[in-house]
């Protein structure tokens, strides 16, 4: 079971680690967000007895984030003694970033992800990489690939037979993350 919840800890930690991070200094600014979210996972690494990773993980980690966040901003505004306007400012700003304004989590997450599958596109093979995009992002037909490039059509199922099992591994996280969701 302990080997279970570290594999399942990590891919957690790899799948939302920037997302929360970009959240996290919407909220409170690059300086204490990175503590925010390292309290959230090592909170969640000391209760790991405890913790079940289910559907409403992600939401989980979003509004453990805002809290931690909305704490952070109350001690600040005690110990600097901020201005009314100052802390208008940041109630204003958490309360359009509170996780139950799905849209900004929803655009946060989706970026993170377009980004990471862009990656993964950008580090195949040169051929590979250019067939995949032919035919994913451009709609193309295999036989149309071939004519463009100029090889033949079992070449072009074969670079998108080695992109997709390239891109399977490595995006192969994201499915796990999604087993725990279902």
């Amino acid at each position: 079971m302990r080997g279970n919840f570290e594999d399942t800890y990590k891919a957690l930690f790899r799948r939302y680690y920037a997302g929360l991070l970009f959240y996290a200094t919407r909220l409170v600014g690059e300086d204490d967000a990175e503590d925010i979210v390292q309290d959230v996972f090592v909170e969640i690494w000391r209760r790991q007895d405890s913790v079940e990773f289910g559907e409403q993980i992600q939401a989980f980690l979003y509004r453990s984030i805002y809290t931690k966040a909305i704490n952070l901003l109350k001690h600040k505004a005690v110990a600097e003694n901020y201005s009314a306007a100052e802390i208008e400012f940041y109630q204003k700003r958490t309360e359009y970033y509170q996780p139950d304004h799905s849209e900004v989590i929803k655009r946060i997450e989706n970026r993170e992800l377009r980004s990471e599958i862009r990656q993964a596109i950008d580090e195949l093979p040169d051929k590979c990489k250019e067939v995949f995009k032919l035919s994913y992002l451009h709609d193309m037909k295999n036989k149309d690939i071939a004519d463009v490039m100029g090889i033949s059509l079992r070449t072009v199922e074969a670079h998108m037979y080695k992109a997709l099992k390239i891109l399977r591994e490595k995006l192969s996280y994201l499915r796990m993350i999604l087993l725990f969701w279902l």
